[in-house]
């Protein structure tokens, strides 16, 4: 993993992220930001209020930035928008983007039918890997990456257990935890994730 880009990755809270890596900065599902971002693209994974805040992402946005999401989200906001569904990949600048699935396997509240999003994104030759909001699906056997931000609050998304196995699956070099400690979830999630891969892999638990 470049040193740069792991230096340049900041947890925004929830499933918020900004990473800054060779003069571009990529801002996932900005939700309650409360620091100074200038965005060059903000990817938004679904159009739930806490990932699809039109109000956050002006706050991270300027003239010139981009927006990647799904086709509900997309219809909700302004600027240079641009829709990608599961499969789709889509280049801009030097920043390669893969959109991937995102969805419930036993739960209601992200249905696979949707065709909402997570993303892996290619920045000075790492690739991270936000999985947005999701359980542990089978398309994740098909994922290579980097860094993975995982869930691991439950209730609407993986547990800290489940997130465990993706990370196993995933072997990425870096996974941080996500999706806790705003709206549900708490940092006894991020530590039983960070436990249940000791000696697997390197977990970073970040504070916003």
């Amino acid at each position: 993993m470049h040193e740069e880009i792991w230096q340049g990755l900041r947890w925004l809270g929830h499933d918020g992220f900004a990473v800054t890596a060779g003069g571009q900065t990529i801002v996932f599902d900005p939700y309650q930001v409360h620091e100074s971002i200038s965005a060059d693209v903000v990817l938004v994974t679904h159009p739930h209020y806490d990932h699809c805040s039109p109000e956050d992402i002006a706050k991270v946005s300027h003239a010139k930035t981009v927006i990647v999401t799904e086709a509900e989200c997309a219809a909700k906001l302004k600027g240079d928008v641009r829709i990608m569904a599961p499969g789709d990949r889509l280049a801009i600048g030097p920043i390669s983007i893969e959109a991937v699935a995102a969805y419930n396997m036993n739960k209601k509240f992200h249905p696979r039918a949707k065709h909402w999003l997570g993303f892996v994104v290619t920045l000075d030759g790492t690739r991270i890997y936000h999985a947005g909001d999701t359980d542990l699906i089978p398309e994740m056997d098909a994922i290579r990456c980097d860094v993975a931000l995982l869930p691991v609050s439950g209730t609407y998304v993986m547990t800290a257990e489940e997130a465990v196995e993706a990370a196993r699956r995933l072997k990425p070099r870096v996974a941080v935890p996500m999706h806790y400690g705003t709206l549900v979830g708490s940092r006894a999630d991020a530590e039983r994730f960070r436990k249940g891969l000791e000696g697997i892999c390197d977990v970073r638990i970040l504070t916003p």
